[in-house]
C-alpha cells in the first residue's frame, strides 16, 4: 500500500482539479460579500465561489489543527439554512499555528480553494477550503455548534453515485443527495461538528494512530467484529476513519471487535488515506472485545498441510523472527509446506547489489526450531537485482520451507532467475523441467514484480506442484472514496497479465496430467471475486479454496475497515475433490501490534 505520509501537497484551485473536459465555468462574481459558509459549500462537491474571495464569513471555531503542514481551524455557521445538501461547516487554512481558540466567534476573508489531498493524480475528491485568511475575534468563550449525530439510521444504504459519463466518470459536479448516497452524506457534514457514539471497531489502530470504525456493526458483519469486503458493490457504508486533534500517544490502542464506548466527537475532515474522516477532540473509552489470535487444527498424518505467508519485508535486522516462528509452530501447526513472501536480502533494503537471502531465511528456521517447530529446509531462487519490485534493495522474493520429515523436495538443475520453467511427461506423470523454477521471468507481465517460484514435492508417495506467487500490488488504484465513481482500478492490467501467465503455465501440468495436484498459492493481491482470480480459475483448472468458507470468514487482510481477501490458496480439479480442510488463520490484520499486515492461510487435503 503507499506511504501514509500525511505531509500537506499545495492547495489546488478546480481549474488544477479538474481535467479540460470536466472543467468548471466559474460565474459567480470576482469579489463576493455577505457570503455564508453553506454559499460557498454549494450543493456539489466543488464550490461556486473556488478561486474567489469572499468577505467577513461568520462562524464559530469548532477545533483547531495545530500541528504537521496542515495548520489551521474548522468554522461553522451557527445560522444554518434548510438545505440538507449544503455544509454548514469549512477549513480554514493558516498554514501556521492559528491564533483563535474553539469557541471563540470569528469573520474570515479570504479565498476559497478546493485542496486534492495527495494531487489531481490520485482522483480523490477535494476539501473545500478558506486560504490565505484575514481573520477577525468577534467574541470569545462561545458554545460550540451542537455535533451531527453519525448513526445507522443517518447513513445510507448506497454508497455511491454512478459518476457522470459527460464529465469523466466524476461525481464532483453532480447534486448531492445526502438521503440517498452514503459519500454524499458524508460531503454534506464535510468540515462541520459530528458525532458517533459506541462506535464499533473494524480495523485496528495502526501506527499513524488511526483507526476505522463503523456506525451499522451488522453490516456485513464477520463473527469476530469486522466488516467484510464481498464484492464491488458492497462498500459498506458505515465506516468512518478516526484520527485525534490530541497527542498521538493517548490515541486508544484498539482491536477489531473493541468500541470506543461514549462519544466521539470531532469535526469531519477527508484526506488522501481513508477519506472522510472524524479529527477528534474527545474521543470514547475503549472497551476490549476480547478478541484472541486464531489456531488452526493440527494436520493428520495423512494429511499434507500447506501454507501461505506473507512475512511483510523480513529481513535480518529485523525484531520479528521470534514472533514469526511462534506463529508459524504454534498459529499454523507446523504446516509441511510454507510458502512464504517477501522475504527481503541479508542486507534488507541497503542497495549495494546483494541478492542472497540465506541468512534472512536461516534465521526465521533456527528461530522455528527454537520455538519448538521442526528443522525446515528451503528452496528459493535469487532475483535480479532490482528487478522484482517493493522496498528499493530489498529484493523481496518467495521461499517454500519444507518438513525434510515429512515431505521431500524434487530437485531438477536448470533453474535460475532468468530461465522460465517448462512441464515435460515422464512414465505417464507431469514433471518440471526445473525445480525449483520460476514461470516465464522474462515476461513484460513480470516486470518489476515478483516471479512465481515454482516446485515440485511427494508426499507418501504422491507429487504436489507447488506455485508460490506475490502479484503486483494494488497501488495506483484509486481509493473507494475517489471522485471517479466507478473507480478506476488501473493495477488490474499487469495483475490480469501475469494471472494469464499462472494459468497458462497450469492448464501446461493438466494437459499432460489432468489429475495432477497443484496448488497456486501466495499474496495475490486481489479479491476471491476479483477479474484476477477468475482468470486464474480459469475454466477450472483452479479454484480458490477460499470460497469453500463462510462468506463471513473470507478475508485475510483489512484495509480502511474493509476485512477482504487478499492471499489466497488456489486448487486443481484432483485437489478439490479431495475432503480439503482451508483455515485464514487470524492472527495479523485484526491486531494494533501485528506483525505482518496478513493473515496466513492454510490448506490440509490428503494427494
Amino acid at each position: 500500500m503507499p506511504s501514509r505520509s500525511t505531509a500537506r501537497l499545495a492547495a489546488l484551485t478546480v481549474a488544477a482539479v479538474c481535467s479540460a473536459a470536466s472543467a468548471v465555468v466559474l460565474t459567480s462574481p470576482a469579489h463576493a460579500d455577505a457570503v455564508r459558509i453553506h454559499d460557498i459549500q454549494g450543493t456539489t462537491r466543488l464550490s461556486p465561489y473556488a478561486g474567489q474571495k469572499v468577505t467577513d464569513v461568520p462562524g464559530i471555531v469548532t477545533a483547531t489543527r495545530t500541528y504537521g503542514s496542515s495548520k489551521g481551524f474548522w468554522l461553522q455557521d451557527t445560522t444554518p439554512d434548510d438545505n440538507p445538501a449544503t455544509s454548514e461547516g469549512i477549513f480554514v487554512f493558516t498554514s501556521s499555528t492559528p491564533k483563535v481558540a474553539v469557541g471563540d466567534s470569528v469573520t474570515v476573508t479570504g479565498t476559497v480553494s478546493e485542496y486534492v489531498p495527495g494531487g489531481v493524480a490520485s482522483g480523490e475528491q477535494s476539501v473545500t477550503e478558506i486560504t490565505k485568511p484575514t481573520i477577525t475575534t468577534v467574541s470569545t468563550g462561545n458554545a460550540v455548534p451542537a455535533p451531527v449525530v453519525i448513526d445507522a439510521k443517518s447513513v445510507p444504504s448506497r454508497y455511491t453515485p454512478q459518476g457522470d459519463t459527460a464529465n469523466g466518470g466524476s461525481i464532483n459536479n453532480l447534486p448531492l443527495q445526502p438521503e440517498k448516497y452514503a459519500l454524499d452524506y458524508y460531503e454534506s457534514l464535510e468540515g462541520m461538528n459530528v458525532q458517533v457514539k459506541d462506535a464499533h471497531v473494524v480495523t485496528a489502530t495502526d501506527r499513524y494512530a488511526e483507526l476505522w470504525v463503523t456506525v451499522k456493526p451488522h453490516e456485513h458483519h464477520d463473527s469476530r467484529g469486522g466488516t467484510v469486503y464481498g464484492s464491488y458493490d458492497s462498500q459498506n457504508t458505515g465506516r468512518l476513519q478516526i484520527q485525534s486533534l490530541g497527542a498521538t500517544a493517548d490515541f486508544p490502542k484498539a482491536n477489531v471487535g473493541d468500541t470506543l464506548t461514549g462519544t466521539t466527537t470531532g469535526p469531519l475532515d477527508f484526506n488522501q488515506y481513508g477519506g472522510y474522516t472524524l479529527v477528534a477532540g474527545q474521543i470514547g473509552t475503549l472497551k476490549s472485545g476480547g478478541l484472541q489470535r486464531e489456531i488452526t487444527e493440527k494436520q493428520t498424518g495423512k494429511q499434507l498441510a500447506v501454507a501461505t505467508y506473507n512475512v511483510e519485508n523480513l529481513d535480518p535486522s529485523d525484531k520479528t523472527f521470534d514472533q514469526h516462528a511462534a506463529a508459524i509452530v504454534h498459529n499454523l501447526q507446523s504446516p509441511d509446506i510454507v510458502s512464504l513472501e517477501e522475504i527481503q536480502d541479508n542486507n534488507g533494503a541497503t542497495d549495494d547489489g546483494t541478492v542472497d537471502a540465506s541468512v534472512t531465511v536461516n534465521k526465521l528456521i533456527d528461530a522455528i526450531v527454537a520455538a519448538g517447530g521442526p528443522k525446515y529446509d528451503w528452496r528459493s531462487i535469487d532475483p535480479v537485482n532490482d528487478k522484482d519490485g517493493g522496498e528499493p534493495g530489498g529484493n523481496i522474493r518467495q521461499v517454500f520451507l519444507f518438513n525434510p520429515e515429512r515431505v521431500s523436495f524434487v530437485d531438477r538443475a536448470g533453474g535460475d532467475s532468468t530461465t522460465a520453467v517448462g512441464v515435460v511427461k515422464e512414465h505417464g506423470k507431469a514433471q518440471l523441467t526445473a525445480s525449483p523454477g520460476r514461470i516465464d521471468p522474462t515476461s513484460a507481465a513480470w516486470e518489476d514484480s515478483r516471479k512465481p517460484l515454482v516446485g515440485q514435492f511427494v508426499f507418501q508417495g504422491k507429487t504436489v506442484f507447488v506455485i508460490a506467487n506475490h502479484l503486483i500490488s494494488k497501488g495506483g488504484d484509486q481509493s473507494l472514496t475517489a471522485q471517479y465513481q466507478p473507480v478506476t482500478r488501473s493495477s488490474e492490467t499487469q495483475r490480469h497479465a501475469q494471472a494469464q501467465e499462472i494459468n497458462a503455465f497450469v492448464k501446461d501440468l493438466l494437459k499432460v496430467q489432468k489429475n495432477a495436484n497443484v496448488l497456486a498459492l501466495g499474496d495475490m493481491n486481489d479479491f476471491e471475486f476479483s477479474g484476477t482470480a477468475k482468470i486464474l480459475e480459469g475454466d477450472g483448472e483452479l479454484w480458490s479454496a477460499i470460497k469453500s468458507l463462510p462468506r463471513s470468514e473470507r478475508y485475510t487482510y483489512d484495509y480502511e475497515g474493509n476485512s477482504q481477501v487478499l492471499d489466497q490458496i488456489l486448487i486443481s480439479p484432483a485437489v478439490r475433490r479431495d475432503s480439503f480442510q482451508y483455515d485464514s488463520v487470524h492472527i495479523n490484520s485484526e491486531f494494533n501490534d501485528q506483525i505482518s499486515d496478513h493473515d496466513p492461510q492454510v490448506l490440509r487435503f490428503r494427494p
